[in-house]
Formats: C-alpha cells, sequence, structure tokens
C-alpha cells in the first residue's frame, strides 16, 4: 500500500499537474495497451517499426538537439549496430537478446571514433563529414561481400520473439525505456552543459567545462542508442543490409528531428509516431502510390512554416504556460504559478499571456 500511495503522489504532484505530461502518460498506456484491444498484424508490424525508429529519432536529437553536433550521417551508427547483431548472431550463433546489445556496443566504439575525428570541426564542415562516414561503411561492406553479404546484406536472423505481439512489446518497451533514459540524461546537469556547449562552446570552455569530452560523450550515447535501435531492426525484419547505411534515412531522422522540435527529445519521438504511419496509410492508396513523397513533404513544409520550432514545442506553448520568475511549467488557464505564486498572465485586461520564450 505505502507504494501504491507513492506511486499516485507522484502522479498527482508531478504528471496531472501539467497537460503534456497527463498526454504522455496516457500515450505509453495505450501503446502498452493497444495489443490487448486491437491486435491486428498489419498495424502491430506499423507501430513496430514506429517504435524502432522512435528510438533512432531520439538518439539524433540528443546529439544534434543538444549540443549543436548536426550529424548528417547518423545512419552509420544503425547500421553498425544492424550489422554487427547480425553477424554475431549468425556466425557465432549467440542469441539475438545478447547481440542486440553487442550491436549498441559496437555502435557506441564508432560514436567515440567519428566523434574523435570530429572534434575540431563545426556548423556544416562537421554535417559535411559526418555525412561521408557511412558512404565509406558502405564501400568498405562492398569490399568484403564473403563477410558482409554485398548487396543482399545478412538475412536468416532470428527474431527476439516468435509472436508479432511479442516483438512489438520488446519495441515499445525498449522505445519507452530508451527514450526515458535519454529524456533524463537531457534533463540532468549533463544537458545543461550540453546546452552552453551548443550556446557558445568558446564561453564553456572558458568556464573551465572540458567541452571535447562531453562531445564525445555525446556522441557516444547517441550512437549506443541508434545502434540499440538497429539491432533491432535488423533482427524484427531479418535481415541486415545496405538500407542500414544509407544517406536517405539519415536525412530521413534530420526530418523527424526538426519536424518535432529540436533539443526536446520527445519530439522527434512524435514526429514519428506521426509521420511514419502516415506515409504507410498513403501507400496502401494506390492513388497516391506516385504523390506519396510529395505530400509527405508539404505536411513537413506547412508545419515548419507556421511551427518553426517543431510541432511539440508549438503544441507545448498552446497548453502550458512558463512562469516568468522560476521558469516552470504550469496549464494555460492558470493565472498564478504553481510553485513560487507570480502571476501569469498580465493584470492588464486584454493583455497577452507571459510566455517564456518572450
Amino acid at each position: 500500500m505505502y507504494w501504491l500511495r507513492r506511486a499516485w503522489a507522484e502522479l498527482r504532484n508531478e504528471v496531472f499537474v501539467l497537460p503534456s505530461r497527463t498526454l504522455v502518460l496516457a500515450w505509453g498506456v495505450a501503446l502498452l495497451t493497444l495489443p490487448a484491444v486491437y491486435g491486428d498484424a498489419y498495424v502491430m508490424r506499423v507501430l513496430t517499426m514506429t517504435c524502432i525508429f522512435a528510438i533512432f529519432a531520439a538518439s539524433w536529437d540528443l546529439l544534434a538537439g543538444y549540443t549543436g553536433q548536426v550529424n548528417f550521417g547518423h545512419a552509420l551508427f544503425f547500421g553498425a549496430g544492424a550489422y554487427t547483431s547480425a553477424l554475431v548472431s549468425l556466425k557465432l550463433g549467440v542469441t539475438p537478446w545478447a547481440t542486440v546489445f553487442a550491436g549498441a556496443a559496437a555502435a557506441t566504439l564508432f560514436g567515440f571514433l567519428a566523434g574523435y575525428l570530429c572534434l575540431r570541426l563545426r556548423g556544416s564542415y562537421l554535417s559535411l563529414a559526418t555525412l561521408a562516414f557511412p558512404l565509406i561503411a558502405l564501400g568498405l561492406l562492398f569490399a568484403f561481400p564473403d563477410f558482409s553479404g554485398g548487396e543482399l546484406g545478412i538475412s536468416g536472423l532470428r527474431r527476439l520473439t516468435r509472436s508479432a505481439t511479442g516483438n512489438y512489446y520488446v519495441a515499445a518497451v525498449s522505445m519507452l525505456l530508451v527514450v526515458f533514459g535519454l529524456w533524463r540524461l537531457a534533463d540532468s546537469k549533463f544537458g545543461l552543459v550540453l546546452h552552453a556547449i551548443r550556446d557558445d562552446e568558446v564561453a564553456a570552455r572558458a568556464s573551465g567545462i572540458n567541452t571535447p569530452r562531453y562531445k564525445l560523450i555525446a556522441f557516444a550515447v547517441s550512437a549506443a542508442a541508434a545502434g540499440f535501435a538497429g539491432a533491432l531492426f535488423a533482427h524484427y525484419l531479418r535481415v541486415a543490409g545496405p538500407s542500414t547505411l544509407e544517406v536517405a534515412l539519415s536525412f530521413q531522422v534530420v526530418i523527424w528531428g526538426i519536424f518535432g522540435g529540436v533539443a526536446t527529445i520527445y519530439g522527434p519521438v512524435a514526429a514519428v509516431f506521426i509521420l511514419y504511419p502516415l506515409t504507410e496509410w498513403l501507400g496502401s492508396f494506390r492513388a497516391f502510390g506516385e504523390l506519396r513523397l510529395l505530400l509527405f513533404a508539404v505536411v513537413v513544409l506547412l508545419v515548419l512554416l507556421f511551427m518553426p520550432r517543431g510541432l511539440a514545442p508549438w503544441l507545448r506553448d498552446k497548453i502550458e504556460t512558463q512562469c516568468p520568475r522560476c521558469k516552470q511549467r504550469n496549464t494555460f488557464y492558470r493565472k498564478i504559478c504553481r510553485l513560487c505564486g507570480a502571476a501569469l498572465q498580465a493584470q492588464v485586461p486584454g493583455a497577452q499571456r507571459l510566455v517564456g520564450h518572450q
């Protein structure tokens, strides 16, 4: 009973006080209960892939959104996790439950190496340099087809579970845990340091922060999450091929990040849950077969035009108000801050309510 009372107190005082947190809780509960309500195989497949790509998108946001290291070659880590897990599972006969972590470890190593090589690069130079990494990896894979499978990749992998529902739960629970872990990391003191590096790296270094070490850690953590997603992807589709290293996949994750809102973690995740099922749904209509990518581009452009900070920050600003004194967020209809008691709305009739980004 003690733990139940404590859990209820946490929900009442930390979750239900803000609409955004309530929505996230409802979304998580819906994901976990969906198979019991609607277990269509096609829907399970689409949502499983969505959860895997959500991990991938959140990992990119930790690196690009919080440190400003815009990576145009993030597929390198996704592919490294997929190929490592596939090779260890197929060549050595190790269970996929262990190889997915081997894929994450290999991706972490690639993250350290990529971060070390790009420490002196910034802005567009960094983006172009990272863009070359997946292309180099593809060239190496094609150079040794007997080992990597060449253009056909590595097939015949085992799935983590036999049932579609089991694979869905593996992807969904993994996504919830990884995304929550990345969000907690970004919301900690470590995340504050990453913000300082992104805003002004010279000032951060002058204040005594070891900026190269923090950037390397960000590269490694981001790569580990992306590699884990790649390993799940390979075992779910039972193949690890060149598609996991394609440049298109790297640009896709950039679109998800910008669409949802960078430096939020939850924004890119929301973008994946909107855009990936949307493209799959449009693809089911024969009339939209050739126009699917065009419609997708129109949706993205409209969001960027009317919501330049991304969909998630725009929606959060609509349902919540930031206190001008303590910077904590409150429900939009409140007039007094729930923590410090400061006025959230101007006392002049007709005046605009105060928000933190003004």
